[in-house]
């Protein structure tokens, strides 16, 4: 079995040193997901950078949780099953529909149960989503825009829950606190 390192301030030096401070101070800990992603910093990079281009995205920040967390479940990712909920409920995400779709329940609001369904369509589909679920998508208010957008959520999941998948990073206890 692979391992990997587990980068930290205190044993790494250099520009990923760099990069980890800069982490730990924009979160107030160093995820686990960046901890061992630092093991290529440029994989880290293309993260921040993926998340910065995230955050300017027309979808708004708690709906963009419920996506980020519906690809995660996709992707069969616990890390990014924990750190969804936690940031989502910190980004104003709807606790409950986090909690459905985190428990495979439906969603009852509209705009998070639509958003979810269409991100999971993407990564089932690998991009080939059938024309009647992007219609149901539209229809619960979204728009052509959003449809390019929720890729970009893809992307950024793909990246991490991948990564995740070789690392094998356990949930924070600062992450667990925030649930």
């Amino acid at each position: 079995m692979i391992t990997f390192t587990e980068h930290t301030t205190t044993n790494t030096e250099g520009d990923t040193k760099k990069l980890l401070q800069s982490i730990e101070s924009g979160y107030g800990f160093i995820p686990n997901l960046f901890s061992f992603m630092a093991e290529a910093p440029t994989t880290v990079q293309a993260y921040m950078q993926l998340n910065d281009l995230l955050a300017k995205t027309s979808i708004p920040m708690p709906q963009l949780q419920v996506a980020l967390l519906a690809a995660s479940i996709e992707n069969d990712c616990e890390f990014c099953r924990v750190a969804h909920r936690a940031i989502g409920k910190k980004m104003g995400a709807n606790v409950e529909s986090l909690a459905a779709l985190n428990e495979g329940r439906e969603i009852t609001e509209p705009k998070d149960k639509a958003i979810a369904e269409f991100t999971k369509a993407i990564v089932h589909h690998r991009g080939w989503v059938p024309e009647q679920e992007t219609a149901k998508f539209l229809e619960a208010g979204y728009n052509k825009q959003n449809i390019l957008e929720v890729v970009l959520v893809v992307t950024i999941k793909t990246l991490s829950n991948y990564s995740n998948h070789f690392t094998k990073p356990e949930a924070n206890p600062e992450l667990i606190a925030m649930l």
